[in-house]
Parts: C-alpha cells; sequence; structure tokens
C-alpha cells in the first residue's frame, strides 16, 4: 500500500505543472486527473482498479454519459433493486450543479469517484447480491465469495455509455434468475392495471358445479393471472351474434382446471375446490406476490454464481431437489423436510459417503420430545420399533431397569430394517446441523403437496436411484441394491465427493418457466423484505 501512494504522489506532481498552466476558469484534464490519483488512493482495491485501467482517466464529464447512466440504473427496477439506491434520480442535476458551478477540480473528481462507485455498487449486487445473508438469516451457511468484476471491461462499457451491457454481464447467467426478472415485470404490469379484487369471504367454499354470484369473482380474479378462456363473454356486447357463451355464475370443468393449476402453482392440493387455504392464496394482492419475486431475485442472487458443472440442489421450500449430473440431464424428485420448528438449514457441502442398512441413533431433541413421552406412555414402544437402549460408552442396557421419567445420560438408537427411521440408505454430508439426505419407510407423506413433516434431515423419494446415480457419476462402481442385500450397516465412500447445496426459495420457476409461489413455511420472508427495503447507505 505504502509504494502505491508513493507512485500515486509521483504521479500527481508529474501532472501538476501541466494543471497549473491553465487558466483558474477551466478545469484542466491533467489537474482533474492529478486530482482523481490523489483521491483515489484512499479508496478500496477495486474502485483503485477501475481507474487504473483508465490510467486514471475521468469517467465522467460528458452530461450524455451520465444521463444515459442515470437512465440504466433505473432497469435495476426490473431486478427487485430499488434505482433511487444508486442516486439515478439525482445524478444528472448534482454533474449539471458541478458544471455550471465552475467547481474546483477536487469537487469534480469527488463527483467523479462518487459515481464510480455507484456503478461498481451496483455491479456488485447483481452479481452477488444487496444483502450480506449472513445480517438477515444467522443460520447462514453457504460461504459469502466476493464479487468478480472485469474492471476494463467495466471501464469499455462507460466509455462507450454501454451500461445495461454491464449491467447484463453481472447478473446471475442461469434461467431461472431471467424467469424471476420476466415474472416480476409482469406482475408489475398487473399491478399497473389495477390488480385483482379479493374474493369475498362468504361462501366459505366454492365447488365444481356451484352455481354463485362469487364465481363471477372467481372467473375475474383468475383472468388477472392470464387464465383467459375463464372469461365467459357478454351476449350484450353482441345483440345479433348467436353466442354460446357459459353462464359466469356456474363452476364449470374449464373453471375447475383453472382452480387446479393455480393450486398447483401455489403448493396447495389440487382439488378445484376453492376452500380456505386457496380463497387466502387468492387474495394476497399483487403488491405482496411483487414483494415476493423480489426477496427471492435476491436470494438467487446469493446462490446462482460459481456454481459446479455437476451438484445436488435440495430446494427446501419448494420440496425438490434436482442433481444435475456431469452429462447435462437434471435428475428430480419430492422431499421431505424439517417442520417449522426443526428447520432445515441452509448450506454448502460435499456428498462425501452414503451408509447402507443405517441404524438411527435418536438426537438428543427428538429424545427429549418425542421419544421419551412415548416410552413413558407405552412401555413396549421401543421393543415394537426395534430400538436399543445404550450407555454413553455404547454398552447396551435392559430398558426396563431404567427410571424413564429421569433416565440419565443414555441412548436410544434404531437398528436396521424395514422400520428405521432412516430407511436403507443414508447420503451424507459434513455439516455442523448433522443433517443428511435419506430414505425413509413412511412413503405416503410424498404424496403430499406441502411436506414439511421432518426434524430436518431431508426425505428423498427414489433415494436408491439418486445413490446409484452419484455412485455411477462419481466412477464409485458400486451397486446400491447389492449393498443393501448385504444386510449390514456399511459407509460407502464416493470416488469424487459430490457438492450439495441447501437453499430456500419461496418463489421460484417451474420446468414449465412458470412462477411457483411456497408457502414461507420458516417465515423467513418479513425480515428479508424489511433488510431490502431499507435505503442503502453508501
Amino acid at each position: 500500500m505504502r509504494r502505491f501512494v508513493t507512485i500515486l504522489a509521483i504521479m500527481s506532481a508529474m501532472l501538476m505543472p501541466h494543471a497549473m498552466a491553465g487558466g483558474d476558469d477551466d478545469v484542466q484534464p491533467d489537474a482533474l486527473e492529478a486530482e482523481i490519483v490523489r483521491l483515489v488512493a484512499e479508496k478500496d482495491d477495486e474502485l483503485r482498479g477501475f481507474y487504473a485501467a483508465r490510467s486514471y482517466r475521468p469517467a465522467w464529464q460528458e452530461r450524455q454519459q451520465v444521463a444515459a447512466f442515470a437512465e440504466a440504473l433505473e432497469v435495476l427496477e426490473n431486478d427487485g433493486l430499488d434505482p433511487r439506491d444508486y442516486r439515478a434520480d439525482r445524478l444528472v442535476a448534482e454533474h449539471r450543479r458541478l458544471k455550471e458551478g465552475d467547481d474546483a477540480p477536487t469537487e469534480q473528481a469527488r463527483f467523479d469517484l462518487q459515481t464510480s462507485m455507484l456503478l461498481l455498487t451496483a455491479l456488485r449486487h447483481l452479481q452477488r447480491g444487496r444483502l450480506d445473508p449472513r445480517e438477515v438469516d444467522p443460520s447462514w451457511e453457504i460461504p459469502v465469495e466476493p464479487a468478480q468484476l472485469d474492471l476494463e471491461a467495466i471501464s469499455r462499457a462507460v466509455d462507450g455509455q454501454r451500461f445495461e451491457q454491464a449491467f447484463s454481464a453481472a447478473r446471475p447467467g442461469h434461467a431461472p434468475y431471467e424467469r424471476l426478472r420476466s415474472g416480476l415485470a409482469r406482475y408489475r404490469n398487473i399491478e399497473r392495471a389495477g390488480g385483482w379484487s379479493p374474493l369475498p369471504e362468504e361462501p366459505r367454499v366454492l365447488r365444481p358445479g356451484d352455481v354463485d354470484k362469487a364465481v363471477e369473482g372467481l372467473r375475474e380474479r383468475l383472468a388477472m393471472e392470464g387464465e383467459l378462456e375463464v372469461m365467459a363473454a357478454d351476449p350484450g356486447a353482441f345483440p345479433r351474434a348467436e353466442l354460446e357463451t357459459p353462464d359466469p355464475r356456474h363452476f364449470d370443468a374449464p373453471l375447475e382446471a383453472a382452480v387446479k393449476r393455480f393450486q398447483r402453482r401455489h403448493l396447495l392440493e389440487a382439488d378445484g375446490i376453492v376452500g380456505p387455504q386457496t380463497r387466502a392464496a387468492m387474495n394476497v394482492s399483487v403488491s405482496a406476490r411483487i414483494d415476493q419475486i423480489r426477496l427471492n431475485l435476491e436470494r438467487s442472487r446469493w446462490l446462482l454464481h460459481g456454481l459446479p458443472e455437476a451438484f445436488v440442489l435440495v430446494d427446501i421450500a419448494g420440496y425438490q431437489l434436482s442433481y444435475f449430473r456431469p452429462n447435462g440431464e437434471i435428475w428430480r424428485s419430492r422431499i421431505v423436510v424439517g417442520q417449522p420448528y426443526r428447520r432445515t438449514p441452509s448450506l454448502r457441502s460435499e456428498i462425501t459417503h452414503m451408509t447402507v442398512n443405517p441404524t438411527w441413533t435418536v438426537p438428543p431433541t427428538i429424545m427429549r420430545e418425542d421419544v421419551l413421552p412415548a416410552v413413558r406412555r407405552d412401555p413396549g414402544y421401543l421393543q415394537r420399533e426395534n430400538m436399543r437402549v445404550l450407555s454413553p460408552s455404547g454398552q447396551r442396557l435392559d430398558p426396563r431397569e431404567i427410571d424413564w421419567s429421569s433416565p440419565g445420560n443414555v441412548m436410544i438408537r434404531q437398528d436396521p430394517g424395514p422400520q428405521n427411521a432412516l430407511g436403507q440408505i443414508a447420503i451424507r454430508f459434513p455439516n455442523d446441523h448433522l443433517v443428511y439426505l435419506h430414505d425413509t419407510p413412511a412413503q405416503g407423506l410424498f404424496a403430499r403437496e406441502q411436506r414439511a413433516f421432518s426434524s430436518g434431515c431431508i426425505r428423498v423419494q427414489g433415494v436408491l436411484e439418486l445413490a446409484q446415480l452419484l455412485y455411477d457419476d462419481t466412477g464409485s462402481g458400486h451397486d446400491v441394491r447389492r449393498l443393501i442385500e448385504g444386510g449390514q450397516t456399511r459407509n460407502i465412500p464416493l470416488a469424487e465427493a459430490m457438492p450439495v447445496i441447501l437453499h430456500y426459495w419461496t418463489v421460484h420457476p417451474n420446468e414449465d418457466g412458470q412462477l411457483v409461489f411456497r408457502p414461507d413455511i420458516y417465515e423467513r420472508d418479513d425480515a428479508l423484505l424489511r433488510a431490502l427495503n431499507r435505503p442503502l447507505a453508501l
């Protein structure tokens, strides 16, 4: 750093004589560059690197350039960011004041540096997120990496006024992010058109076949989100035409199909009945849906960068696992995640091995809250669940000799078998929460739309197929079913570790690109939205 400042001082001294040769009324380029050299020495590496890439030339002297940048900043609204945070509404006026006031080189240099900082800040926010996820979610464990900006390319973009190109290069280059942006624009158009009116509270339930005035409001509500085929034509608009139009008050089959599509897009049971849950989802305002998309764009910026070629992605709020295979294929499956009071964490790790025919040592929380109460109610519970009682050293104890009202420091372990809570296989990856992917005997839960039933670990439908794919794709050379048939509890490593990411989105595109709005099962949205709406301090 000392050497860098010395070099800048020498450059400043070389430039100053040229500046002094000019008149007092005009800011000479050399004088402005000298001030940039002097002021940037106290700034961060990123800003110094930007001006070094420009040989310390000013970036924001032309009115047209500043105006083009201010206009481009307005586009950040499409990313769920607030252009006012980057002074988009004040830049042109500030530049005009400087030029008309004939300010000294120091003030012009300060404006130049501040405007460059705004640009670099916007690019960092587009690439990695406006917020530090660790400040919003104390349990956040995914590494937060600094933004990687091409400062030379950014400098060229400034000179060529190609600001939207620079923004595009900074955004996550993955399809889900662009689909969220498109969805945000769509819902903002709905808001500009007036949004939708809430459905009345009565009647409480609308069913296929019903004839009711409230069905007209249901048709209008669905049409606002694009279900235009449910709108009945108005015969009065074409008095001489013979129109076959359904009674708008009749809950007919096309309307039922539209309701089911809505329910699937909101992770509701797709029964075609507008009951309390469906009505509540329909009555969420369009402005609230816009906010929901905005904060999930932020979550995407936290995660959708630097992704490996192959990895396992656990979408917690979407109850889905996606395995992005090395050959480009994607294997997807339903999952069961932690209950709201036993949350599945967000983290990034690597799958290192699998346990076939696993035993299950009951974790302390489940022991205290679930197993001990069950044993106290029913002395035969342990035998029926194939569980044994162990001392801290692993010695088997007789459960009949234990005072279950105060059992002390004992462990309970479930033996391998069909009833084992982990099923036939557990997929392991290091983490402080002791969570993992695993099989389950409770296969019926996968049929539910909302599947937050576990104690934090992730149950995977078709986990044996996933395990075999992981072994095949890492060259591990194992046959999962044959390993299980052996009956022994064994830890079998992968030849190469496979990255795994657990993340939480409450809005995300489905395979068709449509936005799916998920319930905020862990109540994380409000805190994130408050943080995102706080004015940016620059």
